[in-house]
């Protein structure tokens, strides 16, 4: 067992916190994307997925994320063993944690507890991006319970198949089929987080159907300035979110946060030029989104291709991603703030591009070569699979979990609710109270004025 590192524990513990801030950013980010009427709802849909899944983390997140998975078997590529497919995790335990983390447990060179605070902020941004699929028309009653079973059935097996490797805890605990045995390049999530939670939206779209006038009224973004603030969050927080995924201060955590920074870049400027070409003008909807494509394509990748690759893992996914958002026109699935053209296309390209671009003398490659680096098919076939097999097991599990909850408690909220505001009915508060304020209580002078504000003093004759 390695010896704590500090230099490497203040790195991981600063990047939990970068990714921690990432959630009220995208909360931002997607409450200004929303009508007005609706933004306060859409900011509380991240907001309470940072409670419901900071608890599940704690309770017992990490242990089936990161202890022995249960499941089915497949070999462990010729190392005399096997690994397991997990669908569930050890039993609880007292604080869950316990089977896992002792107070004074490893993680490779930081505490144990340091790399469980930093995973569950992966699990919370992860949950709360599904919502952007759904503005405007769910219950809030119907996204929390969603928040839940999802947790439990979709994001912690799925974060256990790509993130846990094998004895990283120091306790001997055998990890994730994708990360030990198929060897899929995924630095911090471009299959755990970002395919996941593409198919997951759009499986809550489609079940959920599309929102009244959709396609028909413009339904446009209330507030470019909280979107524009959202994305700079977003960005910010997102150097935490890749390079604090070498869970060490080194070279790879240094080439990832380059590499995050060029591809986001990239990605922002081939967006506006798609939209300038296209519709012969660029705007601020698009520089945002094209920040956060690219963002998304860094994720897998960061830390696996050279800069000039990073370049272009951006810019491919800036233009892909400014073309796959008008599908849901034409194909007719209503997500609302595009989760699946900025996040699955996004996380896509970032996965297969993997095993074009990946190049062995990048530590985040462990020596694998991509196809234009002479390594053949076989690291872009490992990338194709895994991203593949999230996809359909995120969109299933979503889609019957959903339907589920559409049954038993309901999904959307009444067309008059809708039509008139969300955040009124669902919350009985608004983000933007802009109505004229009556006091009552006579110490308070009333703000609506009256001709009698402007009428002549009345005075008595005492006063004369």
């Amino acid at each position: 067992m390695l010896e704590i590192n500090s230099g490497d524990t203040a790195w991981i513990l600063t990047s939990a916190a970068l990714v921690l801030l990432m959630t009220p950013g995208l909360a931002l980010f997607y409450g200004g994307m929303v009508r007005a009427k609706g933004a306060l709802n859409m900011i509380m849909m991240s907001f309470i997925s940072m409670g419901t899944i900071g608890v599940l983390w704690v309770l017992f997140g990490y242990s089936m994320s990161f202890g022995d998975a249960i499941g089915f078997w497949v070999p462990d590529g010729g190392f005399g063993r096997t690994t397991f497919v997990g669908l569930l995790g050890n039993p609880l335990s007292f604080a869950g944690l316990g089977q896992l983390v002792a107070p004074d447990a490893v993680a490779g060179t930081v505490p144990a507890l340091a790399f469980v605070a930093f995973q569950a902020c992966f699990a919370i941004i992860t949950t709360a991006v599904v919502s952007g699929a759904i503005a405007d028309r769910a219950s809030f009653g119907g996204w929390t319970a969603f928040t839940i079973a999802w947790g439990i059935l979709v994001y912690f097996p799925v974060a256990g198949w790509v993130f846990s490797f094998d004895n990283f805890t120091g306790v001997g605990f055998h990890g994730g089929w994708i990360a030990n045995w198929l060897g899929a390049i995924d630095l911090a999530g471009g299959s755990a987080i970002e395919i996941n939670a593409g198919m997951s939206a759009l499986a809550l779209a489609l079940v959920l159907g599309p929102r009244i006038g959709f396609g028909t009224k413009p339904m446009r973004p209330h507030n470019m300035t909280l979107v524009m603030l959202g994305a700079g969050l977003l960005w910010f927080g997102w150097m935490g979110f890749n390079s604090g995924s070498a869970v060490a201060a080194n070279g790879m955590a240094s080439l990832a946060w380059l590499n995050t920074m060029a591809a986001a870049a990239a990605a922002m400027v081939s967006w506006l030029i798609v939209e300038k070409v296209r519709d012969g003008h660029p705007t601020s909807l698009g520089a945002a989104s094209g920040i956060v494509a690219g963002l998304v394509a860094a994720t897998p990748s960061a830390a696996s291709v050279s800069p000039m690759g990073a370049l272009l893992i951006g810019a491919v996914a800036g233009i892909a991603s400014a073309y796959a958002v008008g599908l849901k026109y034409k194909w007719g699935y209503d997500d609302s703030l595009d989760v699946v053209g900025v996040h699955f296309v996004g996380g896509v390209i970032g996965m297969v591009m993997i095993g074009l671009l990946a190049d062995p003398a990048t530590p985040g490659s462990f020596g694998h070569a991509g196809l234009f680096y002479g390594g053949g098919v076989d690291q872009l076939s490992r990338q194709v699979i895994a991203s593949a097999v999230v996809g359909v097991y995120a969109f299933v599990v979503s889609y019957l979990i959903a339907t589920g909850i559409k049954k038993l408690i309901g999904w959307r909220v009444s067309a008059a609710d809708e039509l008139s505001g969300i955040d009124l009915a669902e919350h009985s508060e608004v983000g933007y109270d802009l109505s004229p304020v009556y006091y009552t209580n006579k110490i308070q002078r009333t703000l609506v004025l009256t001709k009698d504000d402007f009428a002549e003093p009345q005075t008595t004759g005492a006063e004369k």
